[in-house]
């Protein structure tokens, strides 16, 4: 009886495999064309999924794909061109912009909401009210330090932003602002659900927004796994049409020794920061192009200029000139870098060309720590980033070769470093009395670095101005030009900007770094973008 049962079953299965053989061929012709994936190797995890309160790179790679601002920058470029807004108009006086907002977009949905409704007006006020009225619900969710609005002076710059229809907002300014349109197509300026908002609000659950993040852009995120994984899916509604790339994959990759092991083996296809050592044989694989381009970015050494000895100029003067730069960027940028004179990139308009770097010269250094009443030199700190980032290949390694320069002038420094979101929020924190950081320009405008890294507005919050610099003749110059709408008076004031920089010292600037991007050739136009970010909608592969 047993043998006969299992005769039979065996017949059955053999019978059901020659059916599924048989049925494949026609099953595979008659099924859509395979999904394509991309992967990502990424160099870390996003500080959360709200760009309203992130500041790097690596968060802002993440929303990038995920949100829509009302304008955006053309892909590989820096022109400002509509995106959720249809078109806008400028008032005579500069004080006024009305944007009409595409209708038809829709939002995403996941496990927590369903949204009832398009993409309107509600949802930019929302942006906007939730990083600017302290009274607003959301205002402390995730955090309270909405350090881009706050840098750029947004909380005075903005006099109403109303809702004129269902679809037409205007903003009303306090006075000029030549950069707020580039300004809006910043990350911090993405536009999240409103609707979304107020249904975790009522659930007692608000912070689910920035953890289960929805936008209207072209990726949602399907998984997040902390320092592994971020997995997204494309927005079969996007409105400009669904991505090319249907399974988007950021791998999450630290070392840049394994994320090049991996884009060898095709694990992954595009990877940031590859180390300098490692360019010679990259350039030789066959099946990788290395991408490049002048970077619009700065690596520097700030000085927090409210704490001694590094309040006296003097100090902060003498320590420019213990530090030899030339030995730094030959050894840890080797091919890649390029010694930085002033707080912005060549390649950034109004970038002062007549300016002299201070020279290395370690007798002179320790004449003017003597008459800042430091003969013997000082015990300090010096904190190095513990990541890879676009302006600094290695900040351990730079950390060590300054440290080694500034004891031959009788400076004792202890290299210090913290977890990556950790060292940026004590950074901005002023705990430091030196530290190494950096910025990618993100809009193309002086202003984001000279106003954003170096204006009193940032130095008073927590914000990016770390080392706390708030200079009133340098501060007058940077915030006139804001107001200024002719590039020619605006080039003057902000060359004037830099000569007072390089007086007052409250940066050692190291380098601007070249952007690098090896790409495998099976990637189809992926673009560089200027301001370093990583944006694959547009992208394919073959």
């Amino acid at each position: 009886m047993t043998l006969t049962l299992k005769k039979a079953t065996a017949a059955r299965r053999t019978k059901s495999a020659l059916l599924c053989a048989l049925a494949l061929p026609a099953a595979l012709a008659l099924s859509p064309v395979a999904a394509k994936t991309l992967v990502y190797c990424s160099e870390g995890s996003p500080e959360n999924f709200y760009p309203g309160v992130n500041t790097t790179g690596t968060s802002f790679d993440v929303t990038e794909q995920i949100y829509d601002n009302l304008v955006h920058f053309e892909r590989g470029g820096t022109k400002v061109e509509p995106s959720l807004a249809e078109s806008w108009t400028i008032s005579k006086d500069g004080l006024e912009y009305t944007f009409k907002l595409r209708k038809g977009v829709k939002f995403q949905s996941n496990k927590n909401f369903k949204p009832s409704r398009d993409f309107n007006a509600d949802d930019v006020l929302f942006m906007f009210e939730r990083q600017w009225k302290e009274n607003d619900p959301y205002f402390r969710v995730t955090s309270p330090n909405h350090a881009y609005f706050g840098d750029m002076g947004m909380p005075k710059l903005l006099k109403s932003v109303d809702k004129v229809d269902e679809y037409t907002v205007k903003i009303t300014l306090n006075q000029p602002e030549a950069p707020f349109l580039a300004n809006l197509a910043m990350q911090f300026a993405g536009i999240q659900s409103k609707e979304y908002a107020i249904a975790m609000l009522k659930a007692g659950t608000p912070e689910k927004i920035d953890q289960d993040p929805l936008g209207t852009g072209p990726y949602q995120v399907v998984q997040y796994q902390k320092d592994s994984i971020i997995r997204f899916k494309a927005n079969p509604q996007y409105w400009a049409g669904k991505a090319k790339i249907d399974d988007l994959i950021f791998s999450i990759t630290p070392d840049a020794s394994v994320r090049w092991a991996k884009l060898q083996k095709g694990e992954c296809h595009v990877m940031p920061y590859p180390n300098p050592a490692d360019l010679d044989a990259i350039r030789k694989d066959p099946n990788v192009t290395v991408m490049e381009q002048p970077g619009l970015n700065i690596g520097y050494l700030a000085y927090n200029t409210t704490k001694k000895p590094f309040d006296d100029v003097r100090v902060r003067k003498a320590l420019n000139m213990a530090i030899d730069k030339k030995a730094i960027v030959s050894a840890v940028y080797l091919s890649t870098g390029v010694a930085a004179v002033n707080p912005i990139p060549p390649g950034q308009w109004s970038y002062n060309k007549a300016l002299k770097d201070d020279l290395y010269n370690p007798e002179q250094a320790k004449k003017l720590l003597a008459a800042a009443g430091y003969p013997n030199g000082f015990t300090t700190d010096l904190w190095a980033m513990p990541v890879q980032r676009p302006y600094n290949p290695n900040a351990k390694r730079i950390a060590e070769l300054m440290q080694a320069d500034l004891a031959k002038v009788g400076v004792t420094a202890e290299i210090k470093s913290f977890e990556w979101g950790e060292y940026r929020k004590r950074m901005q924190a002023g705990e430091h009395q030196m530290g190494m950081l950096g910025w990618t320009g993100d809009n193309g405008d002086p202003d984001n670095f000279l106003n954003t890294l170096l204006g009193c507005s940032s130095a008073k919050s927590n914000g990016s101005n770390v080392a706390k610099f708030c200079y009133q003749p340098f501060e007058d110059l940077v915030q006139k030009a804001k107001v200024v709408s002719n590039p020619a008076e605006r080039t003057k004031l902000y060359e004037k900007a830099q000569v007072i920089f390089k007086e007052q010292a409250p940066w050692f600037t190291i380098a601007h770094a070249v952007q690098l991007k090896p790409v495998r050739k099976e990637v189809v136009d992926f673009k560089l973008s200027p301001f370093g970010r990583h944006t694959f909608y547009g992208v394919d592969m073959k």
